[in-house]
């Protein structure tokens, strides 16, 4: 149960130091890219990949590429949401998009859709609308559209990786790519931007890119490890992550930066536990 408690703290904390980046001055296009990097390199030896499956002519490429292209656009707009909407929604909408996941586990994959199943995706969806609602002086411009798009890039980061599973391509194999891959989009991104003369490289940046990078990792292998050190039990550290998650975001936000939740936030915010629940145990 370390582990997973362990992965909700650096997931929240993700969410805490995008948040604080204009506070810091940091560049937030700078900062991603280098969290690519460090988590690569902390792929390779943590994970110990193995690249050779990347060589079958099995190998799920499109799905690859296009969690490539995702992740680092993710990022972006996650960090883009967190400052407009808040923790509090983001993380929200982040972990609801387990509802569009499993849609896509009905309509795509042929999984069967149980009662629970089907409560938890209705509860969900009214709680993903309720989470839009701005509250009175709590939201700035866009922010319903950068809730949306985290809540949809997250679900199709989820379906990518279930289909490289699929596939049989090893999760680490796919990851180490993914941020190899990603890593280089955002130099040749901020190698632009230089020669533009939009933005110029700086320390400050950096150190938040490691820093980022490093929370980002620690969530992922947490998690991982969690689902290893309870095999017979991913209900509880699927149940466990993203309620997790979704209680200790509200907690920060509103306790820590002071963010504002109307009451329909507030019933969303129930609703999408219950809802988290209901997937768990069916």
């Amino acid at each position: 149960m370390l582990f997973v408690l362990s992965a909700v703290l650096f997931s929240v904390l993700v969410s805490v130091v995008l948040k604080l980046f204009p506070r810091w001055g940091v560049d937030t296009t700078q900062a991603v890219a280098w969290n690519y990097l460090v988590a690569a390199v902390l792929c390779w030896f943590m994970l110990a990949p193995p690249l050779q499956s990347l060589r079958s002519t099995q190998a799920p490429w499109a799905a690859l590429l296009t969690l490539t292209a995702v992740l680092p656009s993710l990022f972006l707009v996650l960090g883009a949401a967190v400052r407009r909407a808040g923790i509090v929604r983001t993380d929200v909408a982040q972990r609801l998009s387990l509802l569009l996941s499993l849609i896509a586990a009905f309509t795509v994959f042929g999984e069967r859709a149980g009662a629970l199943k089907l409560a938890g995706l209705a509860l969900g969806l009214i709680a993903v609308a309720a989470m839009l609602v701005r509250p009175a002086g709590g939201a700035q411009r866009g922010a319903v559209w950068a809730l949306l798009t985290v809540w949809l890039g997250f679900a199709l980061v989820d379906v990518m990786l279930k289909l490289i599973a699929q596939a049989g391509t090893p999760f680490a194999a796919s990851l180490q790519l993914a941020f190899v891959l990603a890593f280089l989009g955002m130099m040749a991104v901020l190698g632009w931007r230089h020669a533009r003369g939009r933005s110029r490289m700086n320390t400050r940046s950096l150190l938040a890119g490691l820093l980022l990078g490093a929370l980002n990792f620690g969530n992922i292998v947490c998690y991982v490890q969690a689902h290893r050190a309870l095999p017979d039990s991913p209900a509880v550290v699927f149940a466990t992550m993203n309620i997790g998650v979704v209680v200790l975001g509200t907690l920060v936000g509103v306790a820590a930066f002071g963010e504002k939740t109307g009451r329909w936030n507030r019933v969303g915010i129930v609703l999408a536990v219950i809802a988290i629940g209901l997937v768990a145990l069916a």
